[in-house]
């Protein structure tokens, strides 16, 4: 526990008559009692059943507080370091639990103001000068504050801790999710409680553009429910129920500040592994060019180029195979009659519909159909090779830039 500040000694204090903390010390539970009570009806966060854990927390604290307070009269130079111990874990335990520190000082504040009214009635029965009851005063402050100090030096570092505690379980857990393999939902389910992490039903893997010194933007995101690794290559996340989220929507918006990004499919929690590849498959494409370099690609709009570019050695091996005819001819010859060829296909072998879709005349059109019906003969009319040529032609034309 880190040193105590802040907390004068006051050697000049007058002398406490001895029987005053034998007094207060057989009062203190009666005092304690009154003061839990009072603490109860005050502070509405500790408005609690007097019964189980909690309960018998809240009635340790009081005694301890209660208990200093006698020390202090009883012998000023005691080692009070037990005391603050006691309220330095008080105070991690009530972050852990979720409470806030301002609940826990004002129950300290309330309790210590009580104490001191029920206390000084006593001191004051027994005809103390005025500069003792006075110091008597100081001191009930001086023992609050002590034990204010403490519990907030235990309620920081426990936050700390919790989270970066909680940082790590989630990273677990998106490890758990985008590994290799099956994934059990129970030990999803598990993790995630620990990660306060509340499991939804689908979920979908963004994966982001390299880009140095933006760990800052994983907060909103975070902050919305994504599980987030910024440190992976590419960097991911998870994002929860991707098709009914508005708060990850404007969040995700906010983070990205242009980024490009690649939004993998929509998958059931176990399953987040089959979206995390299409991102990033696609996140690869993105740079390449065969999908939109920019902003932010959504895997669903092109399940078909996703595909093709799945196997690409498979796909080389098709392309060489079916495109084999227009190998014979120029280059220049041989881009214009693949593209009208896979239009032509496209279109269901309508003419004027090729010519509009190519900017050309319809009697171009019919003359280059003429040379592929020369190159390929009947082929152009067999289904499987048709759709082998749409295959084909459509990755070679992701790879050729416009005209």
């Amino acid at each position: 526990m880190p040193a105590q500040q802040g907390v004068p000694d006051r050697p000049g204090m007058p002398p406490m008559p001895p029987e005053l903390a034998k007094l207060l010390r057989a009062q203190l539970a009666a005092v304690a009692d009154q003061v839990e009570e009072e603490v109860r009806r005050q502070v509405p966060e500790y408005a609690r059943p007097a019964d189980g854990a909690y309960g018998r927390n809240l009635r340790a604290g009081v005694v301890q507080a209660l208990t200093l307070f006698v020390d202090h009269i009883a012998d000023p130079c005691d080692d009070r370091g037990a005391i603050a111990a006691t309220y330095y874990e008080l105070g991690r335990g009530e972050a852990l639990e979720g409470r806030s520190l301002d609940a826990l000082q004002s129950a300290l504040r309330v309790g210590g103001m009580h104490a001191w009214r029920l206390m000084g009635h006593t001191a004051e029965e027994l005809g103390l000068d005025s500069t003792v009851v006075a110091a008597l005063g100081e001191l009930a402050f001086r023992t609050v504050h002590e034990v204010a100090q403490a519990a907030a030096a235990g309620y920081a570092e426990a936050q700390l801790r919790s989270s970066d505690e909680l940082e790590r379980r989630r990273r677990r857990l998106l490890d758990l999710l985008l590994q290799d393999g099956p994934v059990a939902l129970e030990a999803v389910q598990d993790l995630a409680h620990s990660a306060r992490w509340p499991v939804p039903r689908t979920v979908a893997v963004v994966a982001l553009a390299a880009a140095p010194d933006r760990r800052e933007e994983d907060r909103p995101l975070a902050a919305a429910g994504a599980l987030v690794d910024m440190e992976s290559r590419p960097p991911r996340m998870l994002v929860p129920d991707p098709d009914g989220s508005g708060r990850f929507g404007r969040a995700f918006t906010l983070a990205l500040r242009g980024r490009p990004a690649a939004i993998g499919p929509t998958v059931a929690v176990t399953d987040a592994t089959q979206s995390l590849r299409l991102a990033t498959r696609a996140l690869a494409l993105m740079g390449r060019g065969l999908l939109p370099r920019q902003g932010v690609v959504r895997c669903a709009d092109h399940l078909s180029t996703l595909l093709l570019y799945g196997d690409e050695p498979l796909l080389e091996r098709l392309q060489e195979r079916v495109l084999a005819p227009l190998d014979t001819v120029s280059a220049g010859q041989r881009d214009r009659l693949a593209e009208t060829l896979l239009a032509w296909l496209l279109s269901g072998s309508n003419v004027p519909d090729v010519a509009v879709r190519l900017h050309i005349h319809p009697q171009t059109v019919r003359y280059r159909l003429r040379q592929l019906e020369k190159l390929f003969g009947d082929a152009l009319h067999d289904p499987e090779t048709r759709l082998d040529l749409i295959l084909a032609l459509r990755a070679e034309s992701l790879r050729t830039p416009p005209n």
